[in-house]
């Protein structure tokens, strides 16, 4: 098996953060008349819309959901496994955390709506904690799609990301002319996809060997995003909404453009970041990081509605202008208070989560029906998720049951359509089963046979069995000359 590529992990690690940083330091919650709001700070700060051209990151997580995908579909196939079951676990892995984050979150809407808290405050907090879950159907998909789409890439390779961004410039053309919105949707495929493909090529090398392949890509992502931004319609900024269109809801060309840039930049800088890399001490560190990502990703937005919520009434913080000098010099202590309530907030949830990875697989059915029901089930699960991203945990200020109950049935899908193995009973041997002393049964006796002398191990006599001497000074033993028994 091919050694972890410790630097797609610090790839991951890395653009979470940047995009947690991001999040807090660009997103102005203020508390006012009794009631929670928040905006985005960009129009305010004059050169915030450049600053998302290092803050957005979510192009790199889907190159390296790209690159993890290829490498474990690729041993999968090769142990002669089913996609079923591939994708089953690469869905669950992301659904155990997620479903424990929309259970809490949903109890917390249910829970202050009981309590009486204003409509209008608790769906503001609800769509600010939900607001980042529009990442998780597009990742879905593209782990349903996965086994499809490496097979087209060993077929065609580079064609299928060229084909796909060709697509992305003609539904760009149909949205920004005929107005055709719903077209723009078709992106959220073309655009990630393209992107989840060329962590394939990294992952076999097509993209990487030679590396000025990744040079070539970074400057003509630059140059076609310096063409886009110049003479064509699309704004600088990475994460929001343009005066005629965005680049990210649903992502365009520019954005492919711009992801191009990075990407190759990124893959530019692996030969000298891998060799650091190399290092115990800091692979420790990495590997420790990258198992809370996902998790980090999931509740850092809960300390922000923690903070406004605690604090903002009391007037313990205060609400400088948004983009004033003071505003600015409160970001440094802001984000710091975000963190300090994260890093425990996460080593608790990662405590609780832990065992839900160990439960036993459900008794579903074998075969097509299996693949069926999976299907199924992520049918339910993803909508529920974009659902959830749209409009919150409280739309309305009361958490939406009909979506948590297709979520909770979807998910239920997806744990039974794996099977548990079989269960031994005590007392009872399963054929051709190998006992514990690690020699397999021997033939079947006749009645009335006289059982087999017994001997040592294959290929000594009968009757002969092998004495073991330590040698001097040394605590493993060693054959010895053999004795009678």
């Amino acid at each position: 098996m091919a050694a972890r590529n410790r630097y797609a992990d610090l790839l991951r690690i890395g653009a979470v953060g940047a995009v947690v940083l991001g999040h807090w330091l660009l997103t102005d919650v203020t508390w006012s008349g009794g009631r929670l709001s928040g905006r985005s700070a960009l129009p305010y700060v004059p050169w915030g819309a450049w600053a998302t051209l290092v803050l957005q990151t979510v192009p790199v997580l889907f190159v390296v959901g790209g690159y993890a995908h290829a490498a474990s579909w690729t041993a999968h196939r090769g142990r002669g496994e089913d996609w079923a079951s591939w994708v089953r676990g690469r869905a669950v892995r992301l659904l155990w955390p997620t479903t424990l984050y929309v259970a809490a979150a949903s109890a917390a809407a249910a829970c202050a709506a009981a309590a009486g808290a204003d409509t209008a405050a608790l769906a503001r907090a609800g769509w600010s904690t939900a607001l980042h879950l529009w990442f998780l159907p597009v990742y879905l998909l593209l782990v349903v799609l996965t086994p499809l789409l490496h097979a087209a890439h060993r077929r065609w390779g580079a064609a299928v990301p060229a084909a796909a961004a060709a697509g992305a410039v003609a539904v760009d053309a149909a949205v920004l002319g005929p107005r055709l919105p719903l077209v723009g949707f078709a992106n959220h495929l073309l655009v990630w996809g393209s992107m989840h493909q060329w962590g394939f090529a990294w992952q076999d090398g097509t993209l990487t060997r030679p590396r000025r392949r990744c040079a070539l890509l970074a400057a003509g992502g630059a140059a076609a995003l310096a063409g886009l931004l110049a003479w064509g319609p699309f704004p600088v900024d990475m994460v929001g909404a343009g005066a005629r269109t965005g680049n990210t809801a649903p992502p365009s060309v520019a954005l492919l453009a711009f992801a191009a840039a990075q990407t190759g930049l990124l893959l530019t800088a692996e030969p000298a970041v891998s060799r650091l890399l190399a290092r115990p001490s800091v692979r420790r560190r990495v590997s420790r990081l990258d198992r809370a990502v996902m998790t980090v990703y999931l509740w850092h937005m809960v300390p922000v509605v923690v903070v406004a919520v605690a604090l903002y009434p009391t007037g313990a913080v205060p609400q400088p202008g948004v983009g004033s000098a003071r505003w600015w010099a409160l970001r440094a202590a802001w984000v710091a208070l975000l963190a300090a309530l994260l890093v425990p907030l996460t080593a608790a949830v990662l405590r609780v989560q832990r065992p839900l990875g160990r439960l036993p697989a459900g008794d579903g059915a074998a075969g097509g029906r299996a693949s069926v029901l999976l299907l199924c089930g992520l049918g339910a699960v993803v909508p529920a998720l974009a659902r959830f991203a749209v409009a919150g945990f409280a739309p309305g200020g009361r958490p939406p049951v009909p979506v948590l109950a297709a979520y909770a049935c979807g998910f239920a899908a997806v744990l039974l359509s794996g099977r548990a193995p079989p269960r031994r009973r005590a007392g009872r041997r399963v054929p051709g089963a190998v006992p514990a002393g690690g020699r397999p049964p021997g033939p079947p006796r006749a009645p009335g046979a006289q059982p087999p002398a017994r001997g040592g191990p294959e290929g000594e006599p009968p009757g002969v069995r092998p004495v073991r001497r330590r040698a001097a000074g040394s605590r493993r033993w060693r054959p010895g000359p053999t004795a009678r028994a």
